[in-house]
């Protein structure tokens, strides 16, 4: 199942974590982002698919963004992720929808397909100025 694409996702919430990473930050940013995920009670499971999805996020913006990057976290009846870079975007028709797993290949291919699969619905706004990645974590209880 796909999460939908087009679906209007709260842009506020309660600030939970926000960073700037780059390489050498990706360990401690996906404790930070566990934590916080922990704090807000998400079972184990919930938490280890969240802290994956990000990481293939964090991971595409190092690889294809420019090498630098933000993440925040933000709690609105769910908890949702942003991820942000000022690369130079991508064109989002290749990406999504994407039902099939994509092939391998030199740059990757994977990430944003894994994250379909961990998250509740994936929202991707690109362009020259950069790309804007907003995602809520899939759970079995919404998130007070």
């Amino acid at each position: 199942m796909n999460p939908p694409l087009d679906q209007h996702a709260p842009t506020g919430g309660k600030p939970l974590f926000s960073t700037s990473f780059a390489l050498a930050d990706l360990t401690r940013v996906r404790s930070e982002v566990e934590a916080a995920s922990r704090r807000c009670g998400l079972d184990h499971d919930e938490i280890e698919n969240w802290v994956i999805a990000i990481n293939e996020l964090m991971i595409n913006v190092i690889r294809h963004g420019g090498g630098r990057g933000a993440v925040r976290l933000l709690l609105n009846g769910q908890l949702t992720c942003e991820v942000t870079d000022q690369g130079r975007g991508f064109n989002t028709a290749h990406y999504f929808p994407r039902t099939e797993r994509p092939p391998l290949s030199e740059t990757g291919g994977m990430g944003l397909w894994v994250v379909g699969r961990m998250a509740e619905y994936v929202l991707v706004d690109s362009g020259p100025a950069g790309t804007t990645i907003r995602i809520a974590a899939r759970t079995r209880d919404t998130l007070g």
